[in-house]
């Protein structure tokens, strides 16, 4: 796999007007599923929230063995991913964000006003970040 691409697939964004359609459907059961995850028993999950404030960014890093899920509460984000941060995608509230275990990423907020604010869940309580080196790209591949 050329090494440009080799994380294109580590993150699945989930549109909250996706989620709305199910939810209003008449013949739904007023629940919708963002992002399933089985197996686990519930014993490691780590729930939290996150705020970025106005023009910030965390840097860019990955939380190891552990999958990571956000779903934006307030404000614009861009998602960016890859070893270089080549691929990219803005969120806003109502989306979902998961990232497979040591997927690279960093999250900018797009608003120069406003923080944004995440509901964050992990698949562990350890508080693993590991912070990386890197370049990231000028332009990256906007995906979704």
């Amino acid at each position: 796999m050329p090494e440009t691409t080799k994380w294109r697939d580590g993150v699945t964004v989930v549109r909250g007007r996706k989620l709305d359609l199910v939810l209003r459907d008449p013949s739904g059961t007023g629940r919708a599923t963002a992002l399933d995850f089985s197996g686990t028993g519930g014993q490691k999950t780590w729930i939290g929230t996150v705020t970025i404030q106005p023009s910030a960014k965390t840097g860019l890093h990955h939380h190891g063995r552990h999958e990571v899920a956000i779903y934006v509460l307030k404000g614009r984000s861009e998602i960016r991913w890859g070893d270089r941060l080549e691929f990219a995608a803005e969120v806003s509230v109502g989306d979902f964000v998961y990232f497979a275990p040591y997927v690279p990423h960093q999250e900018l907020n797009l608003s120069d006003r406003e923080a944004v604010d995440f509901l964050v869940v992990r698949s562990d309580n350890e508080r693993i970040a590991i912070k990386l080196d890197g370049v990231p790209v000028d332009r990256p591949e906007m995906v979704f």
